[in-house]
């Protein structure tokens, strides 16, 4: 004797079961991953960029007539920092090094760089990516130095 198998008919109320459930998923993910978005965003650049704007250019000018180089490799624990002008060693005041990565503030670290006569470096514990020093420098005839610098940790 065979068994009968009773299909059961798909009723109004399963079809609303399931639209209910699948949008459910959804805007559980969505929220999910907006939540993570927020609480992972670094933060303004500035409070009122429009002030900021008012001597972008001067203060862009007077950034690009210092000619310096910049460049920042991290190894072994360590971040060296280069200026240069001309090829030749730039010494400044840094007043602040921020390394971070660009799309969180979680692993953001002070740096304190010392100079070591060509260079200036500082510790720093770095896992393997792409990192942003986030420089901020005064030449010695007063001009303010600012600028994001890629630094890519092989390690």
């Amino acid at each position: 004797m065979m068994d009968e198998v009773t299909d059961k008919p798909l009723s109004g109320r399963k079809v609303l079961l399931i639209v209910c459930s699948a949008f459910a998923v959804i805007i559980t993910v969505n929220l999910t991953l907006a939540f993570q978005a927020v609480a992972t965003f670094p933060g303004l650049e500035t409070r009122n960029s429009y002030v900021v704007s008012q001597s972008f250019q001067e203060d862009r000018a007077a950034q690009l007539a210092l000619g310096w180089d910049v460049a920042a490799v991290a190894d072994g624990g360590v971040v060296r920092l280069s200026l240069r002008k001309d090829g030749q060693p730039v010494q400044a005041e840094i007043q602040s090094a921020v390394l971070g990565r660009a799309t969180n503030v979680a692993q953001d670290q002070d740096l304190v760089f010392a100079y070591d006569g060509r260079d200036y470096v500082a510790p720093a514990a770095l896992e393997k990516g792409n990192w942003n020093l986030r420089l901020v420098a005064e030449a010695p005839d007063g001009t303010l130095f600012r600028q994001r610098v890629i630094v890519t940790a092989a390690r």
